[in-house]
């Protein structure tokens, strides 16, 4: 089981730095390129669905820190994936709720998740665009508690979260 459990997390952290090194192509103007993310996101959904479905969510107690953040990373990209979206979601709520796992990456999942379904989300993570120089999120159920509700799982007010990317 030991070994089983290392080679898993080998396995997520591999699947994480392939997802890294082609996410430019997510965004590019090349249709080949776009579709190579795509296939290699659904090929990363599918795997992380049959993890799910052995081990429950991969926790840090499980697979270690940068395996568990691997797989979180890998469900926040299965966007063409909604049922691996929120598998993943109700089994890391779960772990979030038994101290396993952070409120931070499952608030940033739930958005995901909400904003692919169509939904508002509710800590304002998800970017629909730029307007006059500023990015700006996909409609919030709540705008006006959005950084009250981020502070509670931890996550920076918005407009500190969104000047990093302003520099970058």
């Amino acid at each position: 089981m030991a070994h089983d459990i290392a080679a898993l997390a080998t396995e997520l952290a591999d699947m994480a730095a392939a997802d890294h090194r082609s996410s430019i192509r997510a965004n590019s103007d090349d249709p080949a390129e776009q579709l190579a993310w795509r296939r290699l996101t659904a090929r990363h959904g599918d795997r992380l669905s049959e993890i799910m479905n052995e081990y429950g969510w991969p926790t840090a107690e499980l697979v270690g820190e940068e395996a568990a953040r691997a797989a979180w990373l890998i469900a926040q990209h299965a966007d063409r994936q909604l049922d691996v979206q929120r598998r993943a979601l109700q089994l890391m709520r779960q772990a979030v709720s038994e101290g396993s796992a952070g409120p931070r990456e499952l608030a940033f999942l739930r958005d995901r998740t909400l904003v692919n379904e169509g939904r508002k989300q509710v800590y304002g993570t998800q970017i629909a665009g730029v307007k006059d120089g500023s990015p700006v999120p996909w409609p919030c159920e709540e705008p006006e508690r959005m950084d009250e509700l981020r502070a509670e799982v931890g996550i920076e007010p918005f407009d500190e979260y969104v000047a990093k990317f302003a520099m970058a």
